[in-house]
């Protein structure tokens, strides 16, 4: 394996990039897959999770890794495309090894008995000299538990050989440290991590994200996952997770719930937030106003496009509501007063800052109505050319807005998240570079 490296933890390779011989992307690393072994013997490194451009997890046997490069993984090109399932006797790495308790033997030394309680945050792995096989051999841990406490808090690397406990269920694992592995991914990435991680981990790495970043994840999950996350947070908890989902987003995952369910969580909530989550759920799910948001840009007349670009520029917004403002009397909220039209972004753009939106306002664009069903909504997205467009009551006030994303999203399969994107090309690419799509023995080989 000429220019890999020997030695490297695991946390390094997390959503590192995975190339062919030309150069040519893949996929990224997912986790690692390792076999325990009997005594203290390091585990032997079975291979990688790959998840391909496609999104379906592969296996890729460690022995067609021609090398491990800084940020990248290069492969002998040779595929089982096949889709990942791990077996009874693997582990894997990333999702069940990191955050563990284990104990210290002989106070890291390797010998003595079961001692200090530790945890465990990353561990390394290494090639085998003069073999192509890998091992994990070293184990990066922080005391904090235990009788023989020193300084909590220290953090030490020790042998595979100086701990013991990995082999043991553990009831209440920590998830801080995969959290923080994954911390750059896109919540729609993580929330693919978390879709194929046991319902015990899922658990626990929803417990260590953040309200913010879990109710990012959550909106990218398939819906038994999100009851299934949701149902196991303190219900104090999984009513502030819902305050900072979008309420279109909370108003879907709310009426995947028992009625009781839903109105004690609603009664939870913050007054206005489930005021807006009530007011969505009245709505049939495929019309227009099941599908909104409450929350999109309004202005009033006399504001400048300088103060609409501002709020166009907030980092938060979602691309799809950031592309117009909607121009409104009085009260500025949704429910508004009257609506008087839309300032699309590339207009505002072509204004004098000074120049008031009210002037700019595109008035001839005729509103959607709440009750208007999903393929005329998909049909006046298309029609006009937007990415969101507003609903407007018979009295004229704007209830909120309908973007793109929505619509695709109850458009597509229900089961669209766990698909593939493109996979018959990619199976015909493999099997044009000799891959594993004709039936190469792959996971057989190890």
């Amino acid at each position: 394996m000429a220019g890999s490296t020997s030695r490297v933890f695991v946390s390094h390779l997390a959503g590192v990039p995975v190339f062919d011989p030309n150069g040519d992307q893949v996929g990224r690393v997912r986790d690692l897959v390792a076999m325990l072994r009997v005594g203290h013997r390091p585990p032997r490194l079975l291979g990688m999770v790959v998840e391909l451009l496609t999104r379906r997890r592969i296996f890729l046997p460690m022995t067609r890794i021609t090398g491990i490069e800084s940020g990248q993984v290069i492969t002998t090109g040779v595929l089982d495309v096949r889709r990942f399932e791990q077996r009874p006797t693997e582990r894997l790495v990333l999702g069940e090894l990191l955050d563990r308790r284990v104990q210290l033997v002989g106070g890291g030394t390797g010998d003595g008995e079961p001692g200090e309680e530790v945890t465990v945050l990353d561990v390394s792995v290494r090639r085998l000299p003069a073999r192509r096989d890998w091992e994990i051999d070293r184990v990066f841990v922080r005391r904090g538990k235990g009788g023989a406490l020193r300084r909590k808090g220290e953090t030490l690397t020790v042998e595979w050989s100086a701990v013991t406990g990995f082999s043991l269920e553990e009831d209440a694992q920590g998830a801080e440290s995969l959290v923080a592995t994954f911390e750059r991914l896109r919540p729609a990435d993580l929330a693919n991590v978390m879709h194929h991680l046991s319902p015990k981990r899922r658990a626990e790495v929803a417990a260590a994200l953040d309200d913010d970043r879990l109710a990012d994840v959550l909106e990218e999950l398939p819906d038994d996952d999100q009851v299934e996350i949701l149902g196991k947070l303190h219900q104090e908890r999984a009513a502030d997770v819902l305050e900072a989902m979008d309420p279109d987003d909370a108003a879907d995952l709310l009426s995947e719930l028992p009625e009781e369910d839903q109105e004690r969580l609603l009664t939870l909530m913050r007054p206005d937030d489930a005021a807006d989550v009530r007011r969505l759920l009245s709505y049939e799910e495929h019309t227009a106003g099941g599908l909104m948001t409450t929350e999109p840009i309004v202005l009033r007349p006399d504001a400048t496009v300088a103060d609409a670009l501002a709020r166009v520029r907030q980092q938060d917004l979602p691309p799809a509501l950031a592309a117009q403002v909607y121009v409104c009397r009085p009260p500025d909220e949704t429910p508004t007063g009257r609506y008087l039209g839309t300032a699309h972004f590339q207009r505002l753009l072509r204004e004098p800052p000074y120049t008031l939106v009210a002037s700019v306002v595109d008035s001839d664009l005729p509103p959607l109505a709440p009750g208007s069903a999903l393929p005329a909504v998909a049909g006046y997205l298309a029609a006009y050319n937007l990415v969101a467009a507003p609903v407007v009551d018979e009295g004229g006030s704007l209830l909120g807005a309908v973007t793109v994303d929505d619509v695709l999203d109850h458009m597509l399969p229900e089961d669209w998240r766990e698909t593939e994107f493109e996979e018959s090309a990619f199976h015909e690419d493999a099997t044009a570079r000799g891959g594993a799509a004709d039936g190469s023995p792959g996971r057989t080989a190890r």
